[in-house]
C-alpha cells in the first residue's frame, strides 16, 4: 500500500512525496521529535514533548492521497483517492473529504464508490468506508446509497449497511442491508425490504429478497407480500411463505400458504403453489385449491384451478365442490364458474344438494346459479336420466 500526499515548502512551493509505508515514516518524525527534545531540557519538558509529539503522530493530515491495495498477483483489488484525509495509528487512515474509490475484481472495476466524507479503515484484507456512501457498478448501472460500506475481495463480497437505498433502471429497493456477490451478479437484501419493480409493476415487502442480476429474478424465502399495480393503483394482492418473481417473463410463483386477492373481480385465491402471469393475467394453481367469492358467499376447492381475470372466469378440475351460503353444493370433476354472470357449469359425476327444501339431483351435468339456487341437472348420454332423491325433512335434520 502507498500513501501519496502534498505539503507546503518554505517558499511556498508544492512537494510531493511518495511513502511506501506509513509506520516507518511515523518513526522517523519520532526520532526527530526524540533528538529535539534531548538538547538540554528537564525531563519532565522531556516527557511533555514526547506526549505532544505523539499526538502529532497520530492526528496527522494528508493531501491527495491514494490508498492502493493489490492482491498476491499484482492485481489491484481497491484503490482509494481523497482531497485531504487524516491518519490515525488506529484506523491506518481516517476521515477522507470527498473520497472516490474503485473496487476491483480479477483485476477489473466492479463497483465505483464515492462519498462527500467517510471514514476510511483497512487492514490489507477489507476496505470500511462510513459516511453517506454512493457505489455505482459500471456495468450495470445499479446505485447502492447507505452509510456503511465493506469490501472483502477475497470472499467476492460487496456489504452496504445501514439504511440502503438501491435503484437500477428495472428495480428500486430499500432495506437494512444489502450483500452483493459481483461475480454471481447477485444480490441479498435484508432488513425491511420495500423492493419496487418497474414492469411489471409491483411491489415486495420482506425480510430476505435475492436479485439475480442476470437472470432478472426476485427470490423470496421468508414470508412476502406482493402488491401488483395498473395506471399506479393496487389491482391485486399476492402473498405466500416464499416465492420466485421472473421480471422477464412477468411470472411470479408463490409458495407454501400462497394467497392471492384479486380487486377485479373480487375474489380471494389460496393454494400451497400458485402460478401468477402478470402479463396474461392468469392465475394458475397445480395443488389443492381454495376460491371465495366475497359477494355472492360461494366457496370452491378442487384438486386444480384456472383463473383468467380479463375474463373473470375460472376453472376448476378434480374433486370440485361449490358450496353457497346456504350450505347448498354442487359437487362435479371439473367446473367453469363465470364471476360476471354468476353462473357454473358443471361436468362429470354431477351432485347437487340443497337444504331447502332438502333433495338431491344427481346426473352428469349442471348448470345455473348456485347462489340463488336455480340448478338444472342432466342425466348422462346413455341413459339420459337424471335421478332425484327428496330427503325426508327427520332425515335431512340429522345432517344438518
Amino acid at each position: 500500500m502507498a500513501y501519496q500526499f502534498q505539503k507546503r515548502g518554505r517558499w511556498g512551493k508544492r512537494k510531493t512525496q511518495n511513502l511506501s509505508s506509513t509506520p516507518s515514516f511515523l518513526i522517523l518524525l519520532l526520532l526527530i521529535f526524540g533528538l529535539v527534545a534531548c538538547g538540554g531540557k528537564s525531563p519532565l519538558a522531556d516527557q511533555k514533548n514526547t506526549a505532544d509529539s505523539s499526538d502529532r503522530d497520530s492526528n496527522l493530515t494528508f493531501f491527495d492521497v491514494t490508498l492502493e491495495q493489490a492482491d498476491e498477483v499484482g492485481r489491484p483489488i481497491w484503490k482509494v483517492r481523497a482531497k485531504t484525509a487524516k491518519y490515525t495509528k488506529e484506523k491506518q487512515i481516517g476521515q477522507a473529504e470527498n473520497p472516490y474509490g474503485e473496487l476491483y475484481q480479477d483485476g477489473k472495476i466492479v463497483y465505483q464508490v464515492k462519498a462527500d466524507v467517510a471514514d476510511i479503515e483497512q487492514d490489507g484484507k477489507q476496505l470500511f468506508l462510513k459516511g453517506k456512501i454512493f457505489a455505482t457498478d459500471p456495468s450495470n448501472g445499479i446505485v447502492l446509497q447507505g452509510n456503511e460500506l465493506e469490501w472483502r475481495p477475497k470472499e467476492d463480497l460487496l456489504i452496504v449497511r445501514n439504511k440502503i437505498n438501491g435503484t437500477h433502471k428495472k428495480l428500486q429497493a430499500v432495506a437494512q442491508e444489502v450483500r452483493v456477490k459481483t461475480r454471481e451478479q447477485r444480490m441479498e437484501f435484508s432488513g425491511g425490504v420495500v423492493a419496487n419493480s418497474i414492469d411489471p409493476q409491483m411491489q415486495v415487502r420482506t425480510e430476505h429478497l435475492i436479485w439475480n442480476i442476470k437472470e432478472e429474478k426476485l427470490i423470496g424465502d421468508r414470508p412476502l407480500e406482493i402488491d401488483r399495480y395498473k395506471d399506479n393503483k393496487i389491482s391485486d394482492r399476492g402473498k405466500g411463505n416464499s416465492a420466485e418473481v421472473n421480471l422477464k417473463t412477468k411470472i411470479a410463483t408463490v409458495q407454501k400458504n400462497a394467497q392471492l386477492e384479486l380487486l377485479d373481480p373480487p375474489l380471494q385465491i389460496a393454494s400451497n403453489s400458485m402460478t401468477w402471469n402478470m402479463n396474461a393475467e392468469t392465475v394458475t394453481t397445480n395443488s389443492p385449491t381454495r376460491m371465495f367469492q366475497r359477494a355472492e358467499n360461494v366457496t370452491a376447492t378442487a384438486n386444480q384451478g384456472e383463473m383468467k381475470i380479463p375474463q373473470k372466469t375460472v376453472y376448476l378440475t378434480g374433486n370440485v365442490n361449490a358450496v353457497g351460503l346456504r350450505r347448498q353444493s354442487l359437487r362435479s370433476n371439473t367446473l367453469t364458474w363465470y364471476l360476471d354472470n354468476k353462473l357454473v357449469e358443471a361436468q362429470g359425476n354431477v351432485v347437487y344438494r340443497q337444504i331447502d327444501p332438502p333433495l338431491n339431483f344427481v346426473g352428469e351435468t349442471a348448470v345455473g346459479n348456485l347462489q340463488t339456487e336455480n340448478i338444472v341437472v342432466k342425466g348422462g348420454s346413455s341413459s339420459g336420466r337424471v335421478v332425484t332423491e327428496i330427503i325426508p325433512q327427520e332425515k335431512a335434520n340429522r345432517q344438518q
